[in-house]
């Protein structure tokens, strides 16, 4: 009884909830009437200057200076032409009397309003065609007479350009309204109306205004969605790269803690009698460095993917790297290295990410600029590895095609070198090529660097 009760009941957050109405055509009607007061009457002197256009177009970027700066403004021009026009039409025939000069002021007056108050433009309209009416010959066109027919379309589009379609559809209502009103009402057999030629005139403006903006509108929607799909496809590339990371840099975190809990557990019988707490001591060494592996594990079973397969081989690192060069040649591309400084073992996940950045380097040589050539410098330097891939343009730009590739390449490479602290650059070349340029910071280990 007391949940029937309250269902019933209007609620206490809207004091006209018992007024409702229970009909969904009356309900409708009332909502689309709501729509028209909120449009038509309620903002009717809101201030909505219309802004300058931004240069963004084919045409306004090839201007410059001052001319760049006026475009910003040919909006506010093409509605001041209109409004000129019809005040001119109103002026031109009687000669520029008075009464053809205020009729002009009242015809341009409601289009320029249009700029900055568009709701109140439409009612001045709908005023300044029944003043100039009364003002011209009531022998003509009634009761819009051509100067007053040229402004109410002109008001009509720009304000519908403005405001959204359900507002060029009330407008069009009013207009028809006003039109048949003064037509039953002060109509005579010897005064033609032209209510006809602007309901079909103004319902042809404001349609094609209406499919204008659902096109906008559709265009704005696709726009935010690629913007939206873009940034989720970056974010998953993203994930994805370091997940790849993680995989390699497993077995080399994983190698190292094998070492350490070998070593621990052999360390008490290369010492004769160890102390008890010597043998505790590897013994703990021995537990953490297990139970680091198991967690290791544990991780690589998180970001492993399906089809992952652990590798066989250790992971590659710079000793190979002309066994790639091998392989990179017999694909075609005519590659080169260069090596300086003095070779010296680098920590293993350093190795492994540099051994990366020159295969993924040497990747995009081969998909995006075919039948070129390419150099691979590295620099073994005090505090570090340097990196240096180029490829020359590709021989024939007009002819040759380059074959689709991820377009990933530079974010995982961009990754690893973030992983170790280290810095990257990847630009196109004067001539035309491309460019990698990578640093890996490796601490100085003891002894180096010295006088």
């Amino acid at each position: 009884m007391t949940e029937t009760t309250q269902t019933h009941m209007p609620s206490h957050d809207d004091p006209h909830g018992a007024y409702q109405p229970k009909s969904p055509e009356i309900r409708a009607a009332m909502d689309a009437l709501r729509g028209m007061r909120q449009d038509l009457f309620d903002d009717v002197l809101a201030y909505r200057p219309l802004p300058p256009r931004e240069p963004t177009g084919p045409f306004t970027r090839r201007l410059k200076g001052r001319k760049r700066e006026y475009a910003t403004w040919s909006r506010h021009a093409l509605v001041a032409a209109g409004g000129v026009l019809a005040m001119l039409v109103a002026v031109m025939p009687g000669g520029g009397g008075s009464t053809d000069v205020l009729s002009g002021l009242l015809v341009l007056a409601p289009v320029l309003l249009t700029l900055v108050r568009p709701a109140a433009a439409f009612w001045l309209s709908l005023v300044s065609t029944t003043l100039v009416a009364l003002l011209g010959e009531t022998y003509g066109n009634w009761p819009w007479l051509p100067p007053s027919f040229i402004s109410h379309l002109v008001v009509l589009a720009v304000v519908a350009i403005r405001t959204r379609p359900r507002t060029a559809a009330w407008m069009w209502l009013l207009t028809a309204a006003y039109g048949f009103t003064v037509e039953t009402a002060f109509s005579r057999d010897y005064y033609p109306t032209n209510v006809g030629p602007m309901m079909v005139t103004s319902a042809i403006v404001l349609l094609a205004v209406t499919v204008w903006h659902i096109r906008r509108q559709a265009e704005q929607d696709m726009t935010a969605q690629q913007t939206v799909t873009a940034h989720e496809r970056s974010r998953r590339t993203l994930l994805e790269e370091r997940t790849t990371i993680a995989r390699e840099l497993h077995d080399v975190v994983a190698h190292h803690m094998s070492v350490v809990a070998i070593q621990a557990e052999a360390a008490p019988y290369r010492v004769e009698n160890p102390p008890e707490e010597l043998e505790k001591a590897f013994a703990t060494i021995r537990e953490n460095a297990v139970a680091a592996l198991t967690e290791l594990r544990r991780v690589l079973g998180v970001v492993r993917a399906e089809d992952y397969e652990v590798p066989d081989a250790p992971q590659p690192t710079l000793a190979e790297l002309d066994g790639l060069l091998a392989n990179v040649r017999e694909t075609g591309l005519d590659v080169t290295k260069t090596l300086t400084g003095a070779v010296r073992e680098l920590p293993q996940g350093v190795e492994l990410s540099a051994y990366r950045i020159v295969q993924e380097a040497l990747s995009n040589t081969l998909r995006h600029a075919p039948g070129a050539s390419a150099r691979v410098e590295i620099g073994y330097v005090l505090g570090g590895l340097g990196l240096r891939v180029v490829n020359d343009p590709p021989p024939n730009p007009s002819l040759v095609k380059p074959s689709p590739g991820a377009g990933h390449g530079i974010t995982g490479m961009r990754e690893r070198v973030t992983m170790l602290n280290g810095e990257m650059t990847a630009e196109p070349t004067a001539e035309g090529g491309y460019e990698v340029a990578v640093f890996l910071p490796v601490p100085l280990a003891s002894g180096e660097g010295g006088a």
